[in-house]
């Protein structure tokens, strides 16, 4: 017979896909209701621009503006960029005025080589991350980003067109039209609108742990040792309580006979630990470790119409997070390496990740933490995944890290400070040689304006090119958090991962022990103290025995001694009696008066025998 539970289990879930379904195909149908929309205004105002001003902008009054490359070196960048197989477009020449013909591009397989996006903040690199987010789409091609402040969630809108942005489109060379792209939206333990995403204590490690609670060298291997006793106990690391469990577990005498093998772990190590594991939990991480823990090839999917699927993860408060927040999408990356087979040079990437604020990634890393950076991102392109990594300079970037980067994006870089300029000094060095005074052109560059080098399909690099960059064909507003929730709740994640899982693990096993070896100890201490009581009880009662059999000596000395001293008075009284009697009969002389006598003085003296 079927299981009733399973049967249960098995409708509701049928229920959830139905209403998903359902949902999701509301959410598609107001999609598309807006991408209708959206068109319609972007054809009205293309036809009022059209008739007001042509959009196309150098005026007929005078000569286009003279730029800092001649004929030849601008030839030489639109050759640089010609590439043969597929590329995304990043946008075009600016040599003084946009150079149509001259695209600059980016073949989509080199970004299996990584990027980097730079520049100060305000001068546009979430726009141009949004541009290339929507390209890898459109090429099938999935994207994973964290939407830091949430501008990115409007990729799922389409744009809408105004005559400002025709006549920056037109001069650049592009053919804007809107159009959205497929988004799964995500969020840290829940914390957020999108599908949670959590994270065991096992999967995320000691090494990524200890970065994330600062630790010493020394703490570190402590925390190793944890993960090593637990795996070998069977005991599930899943949220933060399983670990503070065993730790708590090994300070106990079990446990330290448990270690006693390995090295031991010292309580001041442990009370560290300890501490720092309450404040990250406080500081917002007890959510995000849990169970079921998100399956990282989840982000590789693509949609039905074979579009890669954007997969945007919701971080509100980074700032106060930021050690979790870049901890964490380094956990994403390790996971991903260690799951995904080796695919070699690929035509285009399985994934690309987006590492915004990468500075936080390598603020107060430790050597070991940085070397597993380095061999990650080395070597993680063999798994068909590219990393860009988004900052504002490439300082933020260690140099065995930034010499991984083929593709380089640099917007504007500010140079107010003595700090300023040697990052400035420093970005320049990391660029190949070229035409333009590169400090005072990245000094200068206009918002959504870079300079830029990649990769060609040979692995050589591309000569520096002075870019307008293209715009996004989506919404540059956040989406609409009604709009959002009905995506998520749409989702098929949302039915796997959207309920926390509460199974044994550490906690209770170690809970359970603790609770046991109490109880026994309790157990122990009452028995002592019942067989302290009954010994104390018996020596009450002997001492009890004694007195009694004392007072009955005691007692029995002085009946002894009154029945002596009776005796004695009546032998005396017997003596006298005698005397008396014996005098008597000598006075008398005469046996019938003694006998008289002895009767008179048997009456007085009480001992006349009856019966005589």
């Amino acid at each position: 017979m079927s299981d009733p539970t399973v049967e249960q289990a098995k409708a509701a879930a049928e229920a959830a896909a139905a209403e998903a379904a359902r949902l999701q195909a509301e959410a598609q149908a107001a999609i598309a209701r807006a991408q209708e929309a959206a068109a319609a205004a972007a054809a009205a105002a293309a036809a009022r621009a059209a008739t007001a001003a042509p959009p196309t902008a150098p005026a007929a009054s005078g000569p286009a503006p003279a730029g800092p490359l001649d004929d030849e070196q601008v030839d030489a960048i639109r050759r640089g960029y010609a590439f043969e197989g597929p590329a995304l477009e990043l946008g075009a020449l600016l040599n003084g005025a946009p150079v149509p013909d001259a695209q600059v591009r980016v073949p989509l397989g080199m970004l299996n080589r990584h990027g980097l996006i730079a520049g100060a903040t305000g001068t546009g690199k979430t726009r141009t991350l949004q541009a290339l987010t929507e390209q890898l789409s459109a090429h099938g091609v999935p994207v994973f980003a964290a939407d830091i402040k949430g501008d990115l969630s409007g990729v799922a809108v389409p744009g809408t067109a105004n005559p400002k942005l025709a006549a920056r489109t037109a001069a650049i060379g592009q053919d804007w039209s809107p159009a959205a792209f497929p988004v799964e939206y995500f969020s840290l333990g829940g914390s957020g609108t999108g599908v949670p995403i959590r994270a065991t204590v096992s999967g995320f490690g000691p090494l990524l742990l200890s970065k994330v609670l600062g630790l010493n060298e020394t703490q570190e291997s402590s925390l190793a040792l944890v993960f090593h006793y637990a795996e070998d106990h069977g005991l599930a690391l899943a949220e933060l309580e399983d670990l503070r469990a065993v730790l708590q577990w090994l300070t106990g005498d079990e446990g330290k006979a448990d270690l006693a093998g390995l090295g031991g772990i010292s309580p001041a190590t442990v009370g560290v630990i300890l501490r720092e594991l309450v404040a990250f939990a406080d500081a917002g991480a007890e959510g995000f470790f849990g169970e079921p823990e998100i399956d990282t090839k989840e982000f590789l999917r693509t949609a039905p119409d074979g579009r890669g699927i954007v997969s945007l993860l919701e971080v509100p408060g980074v700032a106060d997070r930021p050690a979790l927040y870049s901890t964490f999408l380094m956990w994403l990356l390790a996971d991903l390496f260690n799951d995904l087979p080796e695919v070699g040079d690929a035509e285009k990437p399985k994934l690309v990740f987006f590492f915004d604020e990468a500075h936080l990634l390598f603020a107060d890393a430790s050597k070991d933490f940085l070397d597993q950076v380095v061999r990650t991102v080395r070597l993680i392109r063999s798994k068909g995944v590219g990393i860009v990594f988004v900052t504002q300079t490439p300082k933020d970037v260690p140099g065995d890290v930034l010499g991984q980067l083929g593709s380089r994006v640099q917007h504007q870089l500010r140079a107010f400070t003595p700090d300023d300029a040697k990052a400035l000094r420093a970005t320049v060095q990391t660029y190949p040689r070229s035409a333009y005074d590169l400090e005072e052109v990245l000094t200068t560059l206009g918002i959504g304006e870079a300079v830029v080098t990649v990769m060609n399909e040979n692995g050589a690099p591309t000569p520096v090119a002075w870019t307008r960059l293209r715009a996004p064909q989506a919404s540059m507003a956040p989406s609409a958090p009604d709009a959002m929730r009905a995506a998520v709740a749409a989702s098929p994640l949302q039915a796997v991962y959207g309920t926390a899982l509460d199974r044994e693990t550490a906690f209770e096993v170690l809970t359970a022990k603790m609770n046991a070896a109490a109880a026994a100890d309790r157990a122990a201490k009452d028995a002592k103290a019942q067989a302290k009581q009954e010994a104390a009880a018996k020596k009450a009662a002997a001492a009890e025995a004694r007195k009694d059999a004392a007072d009955r000596r005691e007692a029995d000395r002085e009946l002894a001694t009154a029945r002596r001293e009776q005796q004695r008075q009546a032998a005396a009284r017997d003596r006298a009696l005698q005397q008396g009697v014996s005098v008597v009969t000598k006075v008398l002389g005469n046996r019938s008066t003694q006998r008289m006598l002895g009767d008179v003085l048997n009456g007085i003296f009480g001992t006349r025998r009856r019966g005589r």
